[in-house]
């Protein structure tokens, strides 16, 4: 199959897939008398594995060193499934990372949305700043104690009932 239509296949432009045979992600082309790549069926089932693994975050020295041409399943299983299982760790480590990120974030907005009545966007922006230096200087713990009680006080202002 000539690169346009492993390219069009794939999803991937022709220039990601002559780097990837220059990198030795995927077997050089066969060349056709034209001068055109010509390229086997599998190499389209090859370029989806280097296009996910990429996604879940390896790199491409990673990928390399993973794939089946370069690692013989018979030598390779315990090292194909070690670098695997290392990816997992590695992506739980950012899901954690994620997680504090994302409640970081939670905190801000919750306190941009209730800031205290009558206080200016600087003034609040400023207690703000003065709240996360604060927490910054606190252990963890105590920083995390005063989080659920703004949560807790949070959610129990939204429920209460308003007058209609």
């Amino acid at each position: 199959m000539k690169i346009g239509e492993l390219a069009s296949l794939s999803g991937l432009a022709p220039s990601r897939i002559r780097f990837y045979e220059a990198s030795g992600l995927i077997a050089p082309a066969r060349r056709l008398a034209n001068g055109y790549r010509a390229y086997p069926a599998e190499t389209l089932d090859l370029l989806e594995i280097i296009r996910s693994a990429q996604q879940t975050g390896f790199s491409l020295e990673e990928i390399r060193s993973l794939l089946p041409h370069s690692n013989p399943i018979e030598n390779g299983h315990g090292e194909l499934v070690a670098g695997l299982r290392r990816k997992v760790a590695e992506i739980e480590v950012m899901e954690q990372q994620l997680r504090q990120n994302r409640e970081r974030l939670l905190a801000v907005i919750d306190g941009i949305e209730n800031k205290p009545e009558g206080m200016g966007c600087q003034a609040n922006a400023e207690r703000m700043l003065a709240e996360m230096r604060e927490r910054k200087a606190k252990p963890a713990g105590a920083s995390h104690a005063r989080e659920r009680r703004t949560k807790s006080a949070t959610a129990a202002k939204r429920s209460v009932p308003t007058e209609s």
